[in-house]
Order: structure tokens, then C-alpha cells, then sequence
């Protein structure tokens, strides 16, 4: 079976042409997203024909488990499915069915080479029980947004604000630096706490200026990842509702920086790169 290593901004997966393919997937997502005895990555992309859209994005996480999207992985699905002809590169848009609803994707080129996309996101998601997060007296939450809930953990208070990206993120703004966090013990615990019934992506942020930020990503079925593009929209939208920034917002991370602009009523658009690394056969 072929596959392809890409990565947007360091969030890396392995694709694979599955349009007349089936197998395994979730076992496979876990053998080969292992970085010592596999390809290594953080989870496994499918591309498969759509009767909606132009191509349908599968996402696997690298514990196996089904994503309902990922904003660094559909750059590039779309960067995989126009290199290789799937789909024309003359076209002004892409669209891309995901589990979060279909997708509009832009390529950004240099000379006659993908190198990166921007996104419609889609509407960010603010009720409480559709994120989902369950809330106690969550009457008075109504529709949202729920922003700087009170919440601890492992001694660390972290007011949460919840958004869904077609996937849950739950975002803490912290004045310690984001790299002396200690994410990879939190993180596992924010993640699998009892108030996210489908688990939760975690992102801790720090507010450098108006319109630049810094974050980590404790990303749900993977651990930390270099970056996270539902979850940089999560942050533009939690940190443009709190006034920590204007609508238009970097967003650096461990990977890479990414673009994430919001009018605060409509859709997200999120822009970065899109790169390959290599490419080679699973036996």
C-alpha cells in the first residue's frame, strides 16, 4: 500500500489514495502513526470519493480513533490531491466532505507548487451541549458563548472557554510562558475529564499583542501536537470573543504560525502551510 507523509506547520500525517481501497483503518491509523515502529505521525488521512463534494477527507487520530476534521491535514489532502491530479488545479475552490460538514478550500501556490491553502472553517460552534460540554446549572449558559468557566487541574486554575470546530477544544489564556506548562501531564487529564463526553482538544495560550499569539495543543487521541488547526481556531475564537485580539490573528505555535481571521459572526478562515516529506509502500 502507498502512502504519503505531509505536514502542515509540523501537525503530520500519513495519506493514503483509499478511493478503491479498504481495510483496517483504525488498526492501521495505530501501526503506522507509531514513530519508532511505523511511518510516525500524528494520525492517518484517507482520500475517497464523495458523492457531495469533490474528494472526502477520513481522519484518523494516532490512537485510532475517528476525527471529525483537521485544519492542517485538509491543506494537505488538498496540496496530495492536486499534485497528483486527483482533482484540477485550475479551479478557484476545492470543496472536501468531512464529518464536520463540507469544506471550501483555496490552494496558495508558488510558481507551479502547492504550498499552502486557506480554509473556510465553518461556523464556529458555541452552545454548551452541542461542543458538547456538560456544565453544572447549565441553564444559565443558554446558547453561549461560555467563556473563562472556572476549572482546575493538578493545582493550575484554567478558565475555560469552549468552542467546536466541527471537533471540542477547550481554551485556557495563562500568563506563564506556554513552553514551562507542564501540558504533557495536564493535558492527558483535561482531555478525558468527565464534563467532555466525547473527550476535549486543550489549548493553553498566552497573548503576546493584538493581533499575535502563542499557544500549545494537547490534541484529543494524539497527546501534543506541533499544531493544531481546528485548535487555532478555537483560540482566534475564544481569545475574539474574550477582547484579547482583533479578527485577525497569528497564531504561533511549536510548528509553525498560522493565520485564523473571524468577523465574529460567520465562518473561520484559516491559512498555513501545506508541505510533503515522503513518500513510500507499507508491507
Amino acid at each position: 500500500m502507498k502512502f504519503t507523509k505531509m505536514h502542515g506547520a509540523g501537525n503530520d500525517y500519513v495519506y493514503v489514495d483509499a478511493r478503491s481501497e479498504d481495510r483496517d483503518w483504525p488498526e492501521l491509523s495505530r501501526q503506522m502513526s507509531d514513530r519508532h515502529f511505523g511511518v510516525g505521525g500524528d494520525g492517518l488521512i484517507l482520500i475517497k470519493n464523495s458523492d457531495v463534494a469533490d474528494l472526502r477527507m477520513s481522519m484518523f487520530n494516532a490512537d485510532g480513533s475517528e476525527a471529525e476534521m483537521c485544519g492542517n491535514g485538509i491543506r494537505c489532502f488538498v496540496k496530495y490531491a492536486v499534485d497528483r491530479g486527483i482533482v484540477s488545479d485550475s479551479v478557484a475552490s476545492i470543496s472536501v466532505e468531512t464529518l464536520a460538514g463540507i469544506r471550501q478550500i483555496a490552494t496558495i501556490t508558488e510558481g507551479d507548487q502547492v504550498t499552502g491553502a486557506r480554509v473556510s472553517m465553518g461556523t464556529p460552534i458555541l452552545t454548551p451541549k452541542d461542543v458538547p460540554v456538560k456544565l453544572e446549572s447549565a441553564g444559565e449558559y443558554g446558547s453561549g458563548p461560555v467563556l473563562g468557566y472556572p476549572f482546575q487541574m493538578e493545582g493550575h486554575d484554567l478558565p475555560l472557554s469552549f468552542v467546536s470546530m466541527g471537533n471540542p477544544h477547550a481554551v485556557t489564556f495563562i500568563d506563564t510562558p506556554v513552553a514551562e506548562f507542564p501540558l504533557l501531564t495536564v493535558g492527558p487529564k483535561v482531555e478525558h475529564y468527565a464534563i467532555f463526553p466525547n473527550r476535549v482538544n486543550f489549548e493553553i495560550v498566552n497573548v503576546n499583542s493584538r493581533d499575535h499569539l502563542t499557544a500549545r495543543v494537547w490534541e484529543r487521541g494524539s497527546g501534543e501536537t506541533l499544531a493544531c488547526g481546528t485548535g487555532a481556531c478555537g483560540i482566534a475564537v475564544a481569545s475574539i470573543l474574550g477582547g484579547h485580539t482583533g479578527n485577525t490573528v497569528d497564531i504561533t505555535l511549536p510548528g509553525g504560525t498560522l493565520k485564523v481571521e473571524w468577523d465574529g459572526q460567520g465562518e473561520v478562515f484559516l491559512e498555513g502551510p501545506a508541505e510533503e516529506v515522503f513518500s513510500g509502500e507499507w508491507t
